[in-house]
């Protein structure tokens, strides 16, 4: 299984595992592992992460994708 930065839209699909930053860890860079409930970035790309809504409600920008649905 290879890991996908989650820059690209297309790549991030409902239901994937994903580990997001939240926008408070970004100095820290601490990441939240989760599964997309939502996907809120329009852009077909985005240099920092698409930014996605878990399914428990947290909202941050995809850094590694950890499996394709």
């Amino acid at each position: 299984m290879n890991e996908m930065s989650g820059t690209k839209r297309n790549d991030i699909l409902i239901g994937s595992k994903v580990k997001v930053v939240q926008k408070q860890d970004q100095g820290s860079g601490a990441l939240t592992e989760g599964t997309v409930a939502r996907i809120l970035t329009k852009s077909p790309n985005h240099p920092h992460g698409i930014k996605v809504r878990l399914e428990d409600g947290t909202v941050g920008r995809v850094k590694e994708i950890l499996n394709e649905k």
